[in-house]
């Protein structure tokens, strides 16, 4: 499975997210409010769509969930079909599939702009946690250093013929941009159907449009040390929403080791409860989403404000939340 890393609950009134495809009460003059489900990353996925065709919503969002499927399948740590397990268990994937090309190309650009923030071959370093985990207990000290020492994204090659990692041991996870690659491809299969309302859920959020005339998609997201409580309600603008977390997969109660992990020390990062982001498409806010928990608030912050129409909320383990000014709000 991937973490489900996103905790963000979508208003869609009587909406159920089941396998197949819900049609509840009217929303506007004509359109109904669709909904389908599926599995995949290892939770469930959704697509909702308002449309006045049935059967053309039921075939968009069959087409979206097997579009976000498909990466699931190309991209899991698990699965020994997919390409990212056979290029962690050899170091080398010939003909590599379009799609990892440009997720791997993403990463790149996302390490460059975060100085490193954000590295996908982090993957040792998450295993040693994950061992240690088992046994009740963290890595060792010899342990994490040596699982650090195949960190580095710089030795990660790849081009239409073959995806290489240049140091032995290596591996990579995709987990911190693939359920937004999944989520960017599944609008624009809702979208070739001639659907423009839509909200998609593959553990990151995209919506597209309203949910119905004059009311648009409402997010809660989720206070990171109060589940039941909300941190902050946002009316979806047309960017993609992603958020991470250290309650979202702790290795220890008091969070102080959880699943996102510092590349430079290889332990996980210490100021942040939560990073909310909003970025024009779903692939960039999973991945900023990430290396703002690992570079901080003031950091993520300053960053933030050079990247356009990217907006975010952080808030720190003592509660302390800081919106940027473009972040919005439902009130």
């Amino acid at each position: 499975m991937m973490w489900r890393r996103t905790c963000i609950a979508a208003s869609l009134g009587s909406t159920v997210r089941a396998t197949g495809v819900s049609v509840p009460a009217t929303v506007r003059n004509h359109a109904h409010l669709h909904s389908g489900g599926a599995l995949a990353f290892g939770t469930s996925i959704s697509v909702a769509v308002v449309h006045e065709d049935a059967h053309q919503a039921r075939l968009a969002i069959e087409d979206a969930l097997h579009a976000a499927q498909r990466i699931d399948r190309l991209m899991s740590i698990y699965s020994a079909d997919s390409e990212v397990f056979r290029l962690n268990r050899d170091g080398v994937l010939a003909r590599p599939d379009p799609h990892l090309l440009a997720v791997l190309q993403q990463a790149r650009e996302l390490s460059v702009l975060t100085r490193g923030a954000f590295d996908i071959t982090v993957q040792p370093l998450w295993r040693a946690y994950r061992r240690a985990e088992k046994a009740a207990s963290l890595p060792l000290p010899h342990e994490r250093i040596l699982a650090g020492a195949r960190v580095d994204w710089q030795n990660v090659e790849f081009g239409h013929e073959r995806v290489a990692l240049l140091k032995p041991g290596m591996a990579i996870t995709l987990n911190g941009l693939a359920q937004g690659y999944a989520a960017d491809l599944a609008l624009a299969a809702v979208r070739a159907r001639g659907i423009a309302h839509a909200l998609l859920d593959t553990g990151e959020l995209i919506a597209s449009g309203r949910r119905a005339a004059r009311r648009p998609w409402t997010l809660g997201i989720e206070h990171p040390r109060a589940s039941a409580t909300l941190a902050a309600t946002v009316r979806i603008d047309g960017r993609s929403v992603a958020t991470s977390g250290d309650y979202q997969s702790a290795f220890t109660a008091d969070f102080v080791h959880h699943h996102i992990l510092d590349p430079a020390t290889g332990a996980s990062p210490q100021e942040l409860a939560s990073v909310t982001v909003l970025a024009p498409s779903a692939m960039q806010a999973d991945g900023l989403s990430t290396a703002f928990m690992v570079m901080g608030a003031r950091k993520a912050h300053a960053l933030a404000a050079q990247l356009p129409q990217v907006d975010l909320m952080t808030i720190n383990k003592r509660g302390v939340v800081w919106k940027s000014s473009g972040f919005p709000s439902a009130a």
